[in-house]
């Protein structure tokens, strides 16, 4: 049997990675696992769906507002700065994470060439499985400018 005690979502607020959100819940009730809620804020970066406004303080508010409405489940946010990808495996790795929850916009060919891919780097440099949820096709994509709230998961 696998066992999972720790599962970590990294969130970006878009509506790819809140469809995660619901696979990681989904497995920390399952395993009777922690679930650690980990945003990397990118500073100086230029406003884009995880950082349109920059302000720290704004996205470490969205971040604590994530909380499964299972109480049972134990709940950690983590508040991390630098290129999204290297902080998930680093953290991964010193956290003694089993398994990574996220979301992918699901990009191939130039585009993903030309944008990078989290998930993509996550899953190479992991030092656990990794299981990347995509949107179900047909589902429309919210605008990730819009504000945060409306598309963060149920708190």
């Amino acid at each position: 049997m696998i066992r999972v005690t720790n599962i970590l979502y990294p969130t970006d607020f878009s509506s790819y990675s809140n469809q995660a959100y619901f696979h990681a819940v989904g497995l920390a009730e399952n395993y009777k696992a922690a679930l650690t809620i980990l945003f990397v804020h990118t500073p100086g970066g230029t406003p884009d769906a995880a950082n349109p406004t920059g302000d720290r303080r704004y996205w470490r508010q969205q971040l604590e507002q994530i909380r499964p409405n299972n109480p049972a489940i134990p709940v950690r946010h983590v508040f991390l700065e630098g290129d999204p990808a290297s902080e998930i495996v680093r953290y991964a790795a010193n956290a003694g994470i089993d398994v990574i929850v996220l979301g992918t916009h699901g990009r191939t060919g130039v585009d993903r060439l030309l944008m990078g891919s989290v998930a993509e780097k996550v899953m190479r440099e992991s030092p656990c499985s990794v299981l990347v949820v995509k949107l179900p096709r047909g589902t429309v994509h919210h605008d990730p400018h819009h504000v945060a709230g409306s598309t963060a998961p149920p708190a």
